[in-house]
């Protein structure tokens, strides 16, 4: 991994955190920018995604794993109707901590890669008919998009759901 790729995990995790931490307003651009962002990210990292032997394999697992965890982080956010009558989130440590642990973890696999483990991770690879780092990097990238996806869907859905709960009250 390079120094600019460590540089883009750690400005991955602070921008996470410093736009979901606290109460926030559920707006359509605090929604909608994730998703860009993650489309974008997409363009740029996926340009050429290996698909020979378990390739494939490695890089679904990488978005199942994702979207479990994305689907954890959402969890960890409450969507609750503010004094002002808008919907916030509240996001704290429990999902502070999950992303630290994800995006530190990633980072920590990157690392030990490339100094502590690289021979062990090339016999995983050759046993298990995984192409190379292409593969590898695919399916963390993947992981790592899915995961954001996940999370967003199960705010705006928790979201929707409080939306619906409130027009229910209002209208009994």
């Amino acid at each position: 991994m390079s120094t600019a790729q460590y540089a883009l995990n750690l400005g991955l995790l602070l921008y996470i955190l410093a736009t979901n931490l606290g109460t926030r307003p559920v707006t359509k651009r605090r929604m909608l920018l994730p998703v860009v962002l993650v489309a974008v990210a997409a363009g740029f990292f996926l340009r050429d995604v290996p698909t020979s032997g378990n390739d494939g394999t490695l890089e679904l697992l990488g978005i199942a794993v994702g979207a479990v965890l994305g689907v954890v982080a959402g969890l960890l956010v409450r969507v609750r109707q503010g004094a002002d009558g808008r919907l916030h989130t509240e996001a704290g440590a429990p999902y502070a901590f999950l992303w630290v642990i994800v995006i530190g973890g990633r980072v920590l696999f990157a690392y030990g890669a490339d100094h502590w483990f690289s021979r062990d991770i090339a016999a995983f690879s050759v046993e298990h008919q995984i192409t190379g780092a292409g593969a590898w990097t695919a399916a963390f990238v993947l992981m790592a998009l899915t995961m954001v996806l996940a999370r967003v869907a199960v705010t705006a859905t928790l979201a929707a759901r409080s939306v619906r709960l409130d027009r229910t009250a209002v209208a009994a």
